[in-house]
C-alpha cells in the first residue's frame, strides 16, 4: 500500500494552497460560511489562531511588517489565512501560510480573520510551509537553503526534483546548501544581513572563513572583495589536497562540494593517485549532526 507521505508529491500542497486562496479570494460575503467539500472559508476570533510551530520562517522585518499593518488598517484582510483545527487545542486553529498576515492584523488589533480551513497532515503542513517560503524573494539565503535541506532530509526530494518544482536551477539549489556548511557564526551574519549569499559562497573554500567574514564585515566589502581576498587560499585549503600533497582536480573538489551540499556539511576527500585508495572525511559540529550521519549512513 502506497502511504500518505510516498503519496504527497512535491508541490502537491502548494498547488491545493494557490487553489484554495484564488477560490477565497472569489467568493461573496454571504459564502463566508458555505461548506467547499474539503475547504471552509469562515471568519475566526484572533485568538483561536496559532502559529506552525514547525514554521521554518524564524525572521520577519518588522518594517515590511509595519506596511502590511497600515494596508490591513485601511482595506482589512483581502487574502484569507491557510490553516487547519490545531491538533494539540481544541476549537482553535493552526496556521499553514499567512503568519505575516496574522502578526500585523496583532498590530492592527483586530478581532478576527477571514481563514480557509483545510485538513492538512502534519507532512503536508510542513512542506507547504518551506515551498511558500523558498518561493518569497525576500526570504534570508540561509532559510532558503533550510529550507531546501529540510525538503530533502523530510520528504526525500532530489536536488533535481525541487529544482524542476520550483522553478530553479539545480546549481542555485547546490550552491545554496553548501551555505549549510559554513560555521554557525557566518550563518548568523547571513541572516542578519550583514553578509549576502555572495559573500558565504566566496568564503567556503577558506581556510579560515570566520576570520575573513570578521574583516568584511568590519571593513564593509563588496563580494568582489571577498573572492579576492580568498583567491589566495584556495590553493592552500587543505579539502583541495589529496593524500599525497598535490592540489586536488576540479571534478574532486566538485565532487566534494555536491556532498557537503546534499549533507549539509564539510565533506572532504583524500586519494591517492598512485593505488587508487583513498578516504571520504565529514566533519560534524554536534552529536545532532553525527545522528544525522547515522541516519543518512543507515538508509533512515
Amino acid at each position: 500500500m502506497v502511504n500518505k507521505r510516498e503519496r504527497a508529491g512535491l508541490g502537491r500542497g502548494l498547488s491545493a494552497l494557490m487553489a484554495d486562496i484564488d477560490t477565497a479570494s472569489r467568493m461573496t460575503n454571504d459564502q463566508d460560511q458555505a461548506s467547499l467539500g474539503p475547504r471552509t472559508l469562515k471568519r475566526v476570533p484572533i485568538d483561536r489562531i496559532n502559529p506552525n510551530p514547525d514554521q521554518p520562517r524564524r525572521r520577519f522585518a518588522q518594517t515590511a511588517l509595519d506596511e502590511l499593518a497600515a494596508s490591513i488598517r485601511e482595506k482589512g484582510v483581502i487574502q484569507p489565512l491557510i490553516v487547519r483545527p490545531d491538533p494539540n487545542r481544541p476549537d482553535a486553529y493552526q496556521i499553514v501560510a499567512g503568519e505575516r498576515r496574522w502578526r500585523a492584523a496583532q498590530q492592527v488589533q483586530l478581532h478576527e480573520l477571514p481563514v480557509v480551513i483545510r485538513d492538512f497532515d502534519d507532512i503536508e503542513v510542513l512542506e507547504i510551509a518551506i515551498i511558500e517560503n523558498v518561493q518569497r524573494a525576500d526570504l534570508n539565503a540561509m532559510e532558503e537553503a533550510q529550507g531546501y535541506r529540510q525538503l530533502i532530509d523530510r520528504f526525500g526530494h532530489t536536488q533535481e526534483k525541487l529544482a524542476q518544482a520550483l522553478g530553479k536551477s539545480r546549481s542555485h539549489i547546490a550552491n545554496m546548501m553548501r551555505l549549510l556548511a559554513l560555521p554557525d557564526e557566518i550563518q548568523d551574519l547571513v541572516r542578519g544581513g550583514q553578509l549576502t549569499a555572495g559573500h558565504a559562497r566566496a568564503l567556503l573554500t577558506v581556510n579560515d572563513p570566520m576570520a575573513l567574514a570578521r574583516k568584511a564585515v568590519a571593513n564593509g566589502w563588496s563580494v568582489r572583495d571577498v573572492e579576492k581576498q580568498a583567491k589566495p587560499r584556495r590553493a592552500t585549503t587543505p579539502r583541495h589536497r589529496s593524500r599525497s600533497g598535490s592540489v586536488k582536480d576540479a571534478d574532486t573538489a566538485a565532487l566534494e562540494s555536491d556532498l557537503s551540499a546534499a549533507i549539509g556539511m564539510p565533506v572532504s576527500i583524500e586519494y591517492d593517485p598512485a593505488s587508487g585508495e583513498g578516504r571520504v572525511s565529514i566533519k560534524y559540529k554536534d552529536l545532532q549532526a553525527l545522528d544525522d550521519i547515522v541516519r543518512l549512513l543507515g538508509g533512515g
